[in-house]
């Protein structure tokens, strides 16, 4: 059931109309906005004109959308980054992420406020412990927990939960910032790559090798690279960074030498492959691209068996 469907469900039983008449007011919602929102979207429009109210209750990760506001969930944290401080335009702070899931996904869960990351710090909320979250907004597809949110533990149970990553197949024509996507694609283009370097510890951005936490350090250097993928919907620009951009078939002297990379570049165009990642707004330019953390080659005898699913 895709997020869309789960959260239908949710209507229908808070309301006590059909799946079909809920349908029929969501394309009628999006016919009226001109199709500039998403299904999801349309649907929360919907539920809040039939009066229902999703504040108050405590929803699985797979049934949270991106834009919500003052969801509430509970998820066993499976696992911790390290806190990291940050001082971003004079104001200084700490952030930490968590990854949270329960028996039907995962998600990011980031904290910023100080009383919350007080709780990781002392190791009251640790990787194994089951929490419950108020009040948190969902933006990119995760949640982001403020002052005027909650974290605690909980005395719940959580049994088969999901820990590895879940992408929907969807076309980029459906996508919106939060998916979490699998898609087949064609390199259509391809740029020349743009390179930075890294902290060895903590492989934050690190500038002139000077890091923010570590100081003068010997910094790495890195790449990434953007193409241009076709899916027969429309095209959409894509980021890669290190290994995923070895899986387009070149090294790593091919990478950090421009002119072999101008040698290569006219292979990439053309090539068909399955890519994963997350569907995000790039604040800068005001776009939507996708942030890929996988490239896979299509398997034929995985797509035979999708296509005869899809036909039978």
């Amino acid at each position: 059931m895709d997020k869309y469907e789960a959260l239908v469900e949710r209507v229908c039983r808070a309301s006590g109309l059909e799946k079909e008449e809920i349908d029929r007011r969501v394309e009628a919602k999006r016919a009226k906005l001109s199709g500039l929102v998403s299904k999801e979207g349309a649907a929360q429009i919907v539920a809040a004109e039939l009066g229902i109210s999703f504040d108050q209750e405590k929803l699985k990760i797979k049934e949270i959308n991106d834009g919500m506001r003052r969801v509430n969930t509970l998820g066993k944290v499976i696992n911790i980054s390290p806190v990291r401080e940050f001082n971003k335009n004079g104001r200084e702070g700490k952030v930490v992420n968590l990854i949270v899931a329960d028996d039907s996904g995962n998600v990011r869960v980031v904290l910023w406020d100080t009383n919350h990351i007080y709780l990781i710090e002392q190791g009251k909320i640790k990787q194994g412990d089951v929490v419950e979250i108020a009040n948190g907004n969902v933006r990119t597809g995760e949640i982001h927990l403020g002052s005027f949110s909650d974290i605690k533990l909980s005395k719940e149970k959580i049994e088969n939960v999901i820990e590895h990553k879940v992408y929907e197949s969807k076309k980029f024509k459906e996508v919106k910032a939060g998916d979490a996507l699998k898609i087949r694609a064609i390199i259509v283009q391809a740029f020349e790559p743009r390179y930075f370097e890294v902290c060895p510890e903590c492989k934050k951005k690190a500038t002139e090798g000077e890091c923010a936490i570590h100081g003068k350090v010997e910094s790495e250097k890195r790449a990434l690279i953007n193409i241009v993928l076709d899916d027969g919907t429309e095209t959409m620009r894509a980021v890669l960074f290190g290994e995923d951009i070895k899986k387009l078939g070149l090294t790593d002297e091919e990478i950090f030498d421009i002119h072999k990379f101008e040698a290569k570049k006219l292979g990439l165009l053309g090539e068909e492959k399955i890519f994963l990642g997350n569907i995000r707004t790039n604040v800068l330019y005001n776009i939507t691209e996708f942030n890929v953390n996988g490239v896979d080659e299509i398997n034929t005898d995985e797509l035979i068996k999708e296509l005869e699913t899809k036909t039978g």
